[in-house]
């Protein structure tokens, strides 16, 4: 397993936006923000390409805004 220091950057910008997505729908009791939230935790742990994990949580990041731009 290389883990190169782009990878790191990468899990670390993910989780900490998916931990604070999580927050704040755990206190908000709001569900789109829950499960991005946790997508987003867990997303460095499946994905090992920095790329990919950037591509996919900030495709997580625009679903969850349309979703709470149709009103969920």
């Amino acid at each position: 397993m290389d883990i190169s220091t782009s990878t790191i950057v990468a899990g670390f910008l993910v989780s900490t936006v998916g931990f604070s997505v999580f927050l704040y729908g755990k206190k908000q009791a709001r569900l789109p923000q829950l499960v991005t939230g946790g997508l987003l935790l867990l997303l460095p742990f499946v994905l090992q390409d920095a790329l990919w994990m950037s591509v996919v949580g900030a495709a997580s990041v625009a679903g969850l805004w349309l979703c709470v731009r149709a009103g969920a």
